[in-house]
């Protein structure tokens, strides 16, 4: 499965170049202009699965940080301060990851 199956390579292509200067990346940014705020529940777990690389459940810092990867190969690797926020953004119980209700409730947030 791969995620242009659900997400248009334009709107890909547009959110990759707004963060491509290191520390601009944004969550709210990046999910809107690729358009998964728009996705359905069905379509956004989807996405969740693909992001959860060794399906664990959870989205760990390591796969955060090579978040923009999973939607360009050769995309840059997320900085430090942008996996910290990115985590502290999606981290509903504090657990240092991302679960689906984590990543569920980031979405419906923005």
């Amino acid at each position: 499965m791969a995620i242009t199956e659900f997400l248009a390579v334009s709107d890909i292509t547009s959110a990759i170049s707004a963060c491509k200067a290191e520390d601009s990346f944004s969550a709210k940014m990046f999910f809107n202009t690729v358009g998964l705020t728009k996705k359905s529940p069905r379509e956004i777990e989807k996405v969740f699965k693909i992001l959860d690389q060794d399906k664990s459940g959870y989205i760990e810092q390591d796969e955060l940080q090579l978040f923009l990867q999973n939607f360009r190969e050769g995309a840059r690797p997320l900085t430090a301060a942008e996996t910290r926020a990115f985590l502290l953004e999606g981290d509903s119980d504090g657990d240092g990851k991302i679960g689906w209700e984590g990543w569920s409730n980031l979405l419906q947030s923005l």
